[in-house]
This record gives C-alpha cells, sequence and structure tokens, in this order.
C-alpha cells in the first residue's frame, strides 16, 4: 500500500489537549485500556477457531508488555485478530466525538466516564504519549502489515509495514512528563492493580533470582496475571483451602476469613464472584476499598458503594459482572436498573449464605457470632430486606456466655420477665466487670441479662424494640433490680416531707465532685439485705447520650452531664442508723425553721392570690420580698445545720462512696480519702 496521510474524523477541533487535561488524574488507566483491548483481540481469535472461521495455530496466545527505557517507548502486543487498513480507518480514525462544549461541562471531572462514554480506549494512549504508533497484520489471508502514526494532532500517517506476525503492536513514545511509565516496577504494579485476573497471559518482562548480592534477570518471561481465578471456577471443583489461598492472593497478610460466598448467577444478569467475611477489629469502621468490581475479569473500581449496599462494605473479595460496562460514572451506577438488582441480590446471597451456614453448623456459627455481629447488626440496621431475613439468624448472648435466636429467648424470658402490663423485659449489660454487682443481683432474683457490650448495640436495642411486639429493653444498671421489670405496686416508703427533705440534703451534701455527672437523691424500701445505697442511671438519657456519640447531630445530648440517681434503701440497718442519729441531733433544730419556712411560703402565697388583676401593691411586694429574703435565709440555715451533721458522720460519707466504688465513679482524692476512712473504720 502506498503511504497514507489525512486526519482522525473528529468534530471538536484537537482531541488531544482535551483527553490530556481532562483525564490527567486517572492517566494510569491507559495500560488497562491498552491491554484489555489487547485481550479483546486475542479472544476473539479464538473464538473464530472454534468455529472454523480461523484455520491457523494458536501458539502463543499471550499479551506482552515491554519497556524499552532507552529508546523511551512502552509497546503492548498481541496475537490476536490484528487489524488491516480498513480496520484502522474504521475503528481508529473516525471517532463519534461530537458536542464538544457539553461534553466538557458534563464529564470533565470522570476520565472512566469519558473513555467509556465515547469509546475512546485506545485514544486513552495519548495522556502519557508524544507519538503512537500502531504496526498490525490481520489474521485474513493476503493481509498486509499497515503502519499507523500520529504525533498528538489530528494528522496521521498509515503505511506498509514489514511486520511479519499476526497481531497488534502499540508502541507509546512516552512524554516527558510521564517518564515513571518507562519504569517496569511501575509498570508491573499498573498491571497487578489492573489485570492480574485476566484471562490471557500477560507478560512483562523476565523472572528475577538472587545473585552475586542482588536480583538479576532470569530467561523465563513473568506472567503477571491468573487466568482462571477463583470466582471463574464452579464451587464443587474447590476446597475450602482454595477459597483461603484465594483470600491471602487478593489480601496479603490477614487472618483466615470466618465464611465466604461464591456468587454466580446468569439471569437476570450475569454476576460471579467471591465475598469474604474477614475478622473484624474492635474499632468500627467502615472502609470503601474492600470488595473490588472487575468486569470479563478486568479491574475495574475498588469504589463499590453504589454497586453493594452500605453494609457490605465490611465484606472482601471480588464482584465480577459484564453488566456494568468497564468504564462507569457514579451517576452511571447510582442510576442503572441493572446495578440495583445486582446490589438486590448480593443482600439475598449474603442473607441466604449466613442462613445455611447457621443451620448447618451452629456450634461454629456460634464460636464466630462476636466476630460477624457487627456486620449483621449493622446490616439490619441499614437494609430493611436484609434485616427481615436475619431476624431468622441473629443471636443475643447472655452473661453466662450461652447463645439464643430472637424467638428462643423470648421463649426462654417470657414467663418471668413480663411485667404488669404485658411487656416482655429484656434486661441487658454493657460491661461484665463494671456492672458485676447488678447483674449478681439480677440473676440472684431469677433473671437472665443479656450482653450488649458491641458498638453498634446502642442502636441495635432500638431496632428489637421496634421489631419485636410488647418488648422494652433496660440496662441491668438503670434501676434498682426490684423495679427493672414491675410486676405490682411497689412498697411505699415511709418518710414524711421534712425527714424526705432532710435526708436528701443530707446524703446530697458529702456526694464528692464527680467530672460530668449530676446526683439525684431518691428513696426505696428495698430488702434490708440489698445494698444501703445504690447508683443507677436513667436508661432514656444514657441511651440518648450513646447515640450522640456516634451521630453528631445528637451532640446536644453529648454536652449534657451524666445524670443518676442516688437510690437510698431506707429498710437497710444503717441507713436506719444514719436517719436515728439525724432524728435526734438534727431534726430538733430544723423543725421549727421548716415550719417558719412553710408559715412564710403561705403568707407569699395569700399575697399573690389577693393581688388586683394580678399586680401586687407596693406595700405588698415590699413584704413579698421581705418574706422571701427570710424564707431564703431560713433554708441556707437548714441546710446548714444538716451538712454540719452529715459531715461529722463517716458512716454516711462510707455507705455513699461505696455506691461509687462499685460504679467505677469514686476516683482522686475521694478514693484516696475513702481508703483512710474504711482503715479508720476497722
Amino acid at each position: 500500500m502506498s503511504t497514507q496521510k489525512g486526519t482522525i474524523g473528529v468534530t471538536t477541533e484537537n482531541i488531544f489537549p482535551v483527553i490530556k487535561k481532562f483525564l490527567y488524574s486517572d492517566h494510569e488507566i491507559f495500560l488497562r485500556e491498552l491491554v484489555s483491548n489487547a485481550i479483546d483481540a486475542t479472544q476473539k481469535l479464538k473464538t473464530l477457531s472454534s468455529f472454523g472461521e480461523f484455520k491457523g495455530n494458536l501458539d502463543n496466545m499471550n499479551v506482552r508488555v515491554t519497556v524499552d527505557k532507552n529508546a523511551g517507548t512502552l509497546t503492548v502486543s498481541d496475537h490476536g485478530i490484528g487489524m488491516t487498513a480498513d480496520d484502522i480507518d474504521k475503528y481508529i480514525n473516525q471517532i463519534a466525538f461530537s458536542g464538544a462544549e457539553e461534553f466538557l461541562a458534563k464529564y470533565k471531572d470522570n476520565a472512566n466516564a469519558i473513555i467509556g462514554h465515547f469509546g475512546l480506549g485506545f485514544y486513552s494512549a495519548f495522556m502519557v504519549a508524544k507519538k503512537v504508533e500502531i504496526c498490525s497484520l490481520s489474521y485474513k489471508e493476503n493481509a498486509e502489515p499497515v503502519k499507523w502514526t500520529c504525533d498528538g494532532s489530528p494528522e496521521y500517517t498509515m503505511e506498509k509495514c514489514d511486520k511479519s506476525e499476526r497481531g497488534t503492536d502499540i508502541v507509546l513514545y512516552i512524554d516527558d512528563e510521564n517518564k515513571n511509565f518507562l519504569e517496569q516496577a511501575e509498570i508491573d504494579s499498573l498491571l497487578k492493580k489492573y489485570c492480574r485476573f485476566l484471562p490471557v497471559p500477560v507478560i512483562s518482562g523476565k523472572e528475577q533470582e538472587w545473585k552475586d548480592g542482588k536480583y538479576v534477570d532470569t530467561d523465563r518471561d513473568k506472567v503477571i496475571n491468573d487466568t482462571e481465578p477463583t470466582w471463574t471456577k464452579k464451587p464443587s471443583e474447590l476446597t475450602d483451602d482454595d477459597y483461603r489461598n484465594f483470600y491471602h492472593e487478593l489480601y496479603p497478610g490477614q487472618e483466615d476469613p470466618l465464611f465466604w460466598i461464591h456468587l454466580n448467577v446468569d439471569y437476570p444478569f450475569t454476576l460471579t464472584g467471591v465475598l469474604f467475611f474477614p475478622k473484624i477489629k474492635n474499632n468500627f469502621e467502615i472502609t470503601k476499598n474492600r470488595i473490588q468490581l472487575y468486569c470479563n475479569q478486568v479491574y475495574v473500581t475498588d469504589s463499590v458503594e453504589d454497586v453493594v449496599p452500605d453494609f457490605m462494605m465490611l465484606l472482601q473479595g471480588v464482584i465480577d459482572s459484564p453488566d456494568i460496562p468497564l468504564n462507569v460514572s457514579r451517576s452511571y451506577l447510582q442510576s442503572d436498573t441493572a446495578v440495583k438488582k445486582i446490589s438486590g441480590y448480593i443482600t439475598k446471597k449474603v442473607a441466604s449464605r449466613l442462613e445455611d451456614i447457621f443451620k448447618n453448623d451452629r456450634p461454629d456459627f456460634e464460636k464466630k457470632w462476636d466476630d460477624i455481629r457487627i456486620f449483621i447488626e449493622y446490616g439490619m440496621l441499614t437494609d430493611e430486606k436484609f434485616c427481615d431475613a436475619a431476624m431468622k439468624f441473629a443471636l443475643l448472648k447472655d452473661s453466662d456466655n450461652k447463645y439464643f435466636t430472637l424467638d428462643e429467648y423470648r421463649q426462654l424470658i417470657e414467663s418471668n420477665q413480663t411485667d404488669k402490663d404485658g411487656n416482655v423485659v429484656y434486661i441487658y449489660a454493657t460491661d461484665k466487670v463494671a456492672q458485676y454487682t447488678y447483674i449478681n443481683a439480677a440473676v440472684e432474683k431469677g433473671y437472665n441479662v443479656l450482653m450488649m457490650d458491641g458498638q453498634l448495640d446502642s442502636h441495635f436495642i432500638g431496632l428489637l424494640e421496634s421489631k419485636i411486639e410488647k418488648s422494652r429493653f433496660v440496662r441491668v444498671d438503670s434501676d434498682v433490680v426490684d423495679n427493672l421489670i414491675p410486676k405490682e405496686d411497689k412498697k411505699t416508703v415511709d418518710l414524711d416531707t421534712d425527714e424526705r427533705e432532710m435526708l436528701s440534703t443530707l446524703f446530697r451534701s458529702q456526694v464528692p465532685k464527680v467530672e460530668k455527672a449530676e446526683f439525684l437523691v431518691s428513696f426505696e424500701a428495698l430488702s434490708p439485705e440489698a445494698n444501703p445505697i445504690l447508683i443507677t442511671q436513667n436508661e432514656y438519657m444514657r441511651r440518648m447520650k450513646d447515640m450522640a456519640a456516634m451521630q453528631p447531630g445528637m451532640s446536644f445530648y453529648g454536652e449534657l452531664p451524666d445524670s443518676y440517681n442516688l437510690i437510698v434503701n431506707i429498710e437497710h440497718p444503717a441507713i436506719k442508723r444514719i436517719k436515728e442519729a439525724a432524728d435526734n441531733d438534727v431534726m430538733p433544730d430544723i423543725k421549727p425553721i421548716n415550719a417558719a419556712i412553710a408559715e412564710n411560703n403561705d403568707k407569699i402565697k395569700a399575697l399573690r392570690d389577693g393581688a388586683k388583676d394580678g399586680k401586687l401593691s407596693e406595700d405588698d411586694e415590699n413584704q413579698v420580698k421581705h418574706l422571701e429574703e427570710t424564707v431564703t435565709h431560713d433554708r441556707h440555715q437548714q441546710s446548714k445545720a444538716i451538712t454540719d451533721f452529715a459531715a461529722n458522720q463517716p458512716l454516711v460519707k462510707q455507705v455513699i462512696d461505696l455506691a461509687l466504688l462499685a460504679n467505677g465513679l469514686l476516683r482522686g482524692e475521694a478514693l484516696n480519702d475513702f481508703i483512710k476512712r474504711s482503715v479508720a473504720l476497722l
């Protein structure tokens, strides 16, 4: 053929500056595109051979990537179908590239979208090359080899060349800004990333061995990829070790996975893959690059948040689907119906696999439950369909480390833990050591206590309350054990107003300062064998604070001080002694003060009630002001008398500190004082 010159058929003035400018951030994908094209050409020849349309030999059916640092070239070669001059003119010289302004506005931030949308895979070479040559010989009989050359402008030349082997060589003359693509290590790294599981052998450089204190090349070609990765095989052909080995190939240095799921579906879309349940560390973090997405064994992305549900981000593995194009934009993934169906299928498959594992080997499932619990709870919290399925195999663990399904556990506690309103009460703890006293008290009363110590359990509890009819969850330290499951009207506290007020001031005055904590004193008539003072936390406020720690929008609750109930057991002998001493030593002094306060408050009320149109006269206003000042003074005197008495009663401080100590709230100077006082009381 004679030398042919021409202009590439594009409607925009010059495609190449656009490619270099707007695809620069993703310029490494040029290698994926060129190798993928070479694989396609190879596979097409195999297909033609299988139909008898090509009768030549199929030796050396590989793709070779060659770095020539001295020449400044990077070459991608295949032995596929090759191209004629007409083929090059049709597929290379004519680019459907119109509407340049609209194109730039819409796709300037997404290189994948540009290449995929306009079929520019080959032209991605110009992101890194100042000149590109194509040398190709078609498989067709009597075909002439052809060489196409372009220097990054719309002009090209096409002429005959001396290529004698079937296939195509793409030669890139790397530009000065991208010399890193002339480093063998860089190329090998990119091939490992994008091409490690391609179905045709990809050769890059030579195998090396250690000799004379350094690595040297051998005569053996270095094959980068595994042409038959695990997910392309039938599950019946694979052993557990095959899956584990594949996992470690994907994620070197990690512990063995807990479970795996082999995906294989061909309708209504094509999807294969293997997903692994890794052993998740305590620090809960969704990592966005755990699952790798492939298209016909070509790596696409590890940002799969639009392909799989959020909770699947805790899984690792591979998904391969030709129904997801090799080059996709985020907007495509978010709107494509095939992608949404794939997401739903994966959710269903994972739930089904977990249920099968639970049914077939429950002991092993229970053994691994603590490691997969965070995944299942996260899935139930964020995906309604997964939640419905998981209600069958989600487990609860009690303080004796026994496991129950949700139905089993309700049957276990229903007879003994139903309150007077017909609600089944689930008692739970979050710290087996810190809440030991409360757990022990509940167990001694015949209750079962759940361990809800996971990072998502504050949210998961709310979900279970909404899913399980007539149920209520209460933390074991949220109230005294007799009040956790109210079955009848509780015993009344036999204290008159003066006694209640005196004892409230007495105990409140001796509570040491605890950072970001407030204490409300209340009284209960508990068993004499129960502790003299118990400290509990309001269930609602504590839940709000727990959730605030994980949800920035609820930070208001997180800023509030912790609110504790300091419950005084008036039936305990020590409390009786304290009350008796106070009745004898301080009550005679404060009774007249209390009477004076009550009398003055009555006068204030009478004056305000008698005001015309709600407005006091000047004399009445002055009288009210004087009476209020007198009441304030009397209250101060009353409080001082009680506080002074309490300060000289070591037993008061001792019972308070014992309660604080049991809850891990006694620290620093207060703890030191407690120890000294305890020694003195001996």
